[in-house]
């Protein structure tokens, strides 16, 4: 067990080894601290934001297995946001930069003509993706909007992960 014990903050720090019952002190000035520690609140994955009351938009996701789940979102996030925000199956392997087909979804084509349209690294990567239909978008690239709200989107069987530096 360790356990670090901190002077004032530019003082030597004291740590004291614990092992199978023995303890040792070791004063070293090799171990500075320049200052303390501090914790702030770690950020969720997914980076999703609390819709304000009353400005909620609904987003529904048909899971591989045929189950649909539906949640509560605000303006702005990413369908790609959302998905993993919820522990859902969909990988984002660029991070949301439109640099591999991963977060790749399947429209439900009533709200297709709402999005508004792919611009070309979108159309490049969809390219690339398992199981590409008419209405497939990529869910990095999609933002919730008030002309979107209630959307469907389905999670492809399977996606492959195939970006753009795998060209070049």
């Amino acid at each position: 067990m360790f356990r670090l014990l901190l002077k004032n903050s530019m003082r030597p720090t004291i740590l004291t080894v614990r092992s199978s019952g023995s303890s040792q002190l070791l004063n070293s000035s090799i171990l500075t601290a320049s200052r303390g520690f501090s914790r702030t609140r770690p950020r969720l994955h997914g980076h999703l934001r609390k819709p304000a009351k009353g400005e909620e938009l609904k987003i529904s996701f048909i899971l591989k297995d045929g189950t649909s789940k539906t949640y509560e979102v605000a303006e702005g996030d990413t369908i790609l946001d959302i998905a993993q925000g919820h522990n859902l199956d969909m990988e984002g392997a660029c991070g949301g930069s439109c640099a591999c087909s991963t977060c790749h979804v399947i429209v439900d084509p009533d709200y297709y003509d709402a999005l508004q349209e792919p611009e070309d690294d979108e159309n490049d990567m969809l390219d690339l993706a398992y199981g590409l239909t008419e209405t497939s978008r990529l869910g990095c690239q999609v933002k919730m909007s008030k002309d979107i709200d209630g959307i469907r989107v389905a999670l492809p069987q399977m996606t492959r992960n195939v970006n753009n530096k795998d060209f070049s």
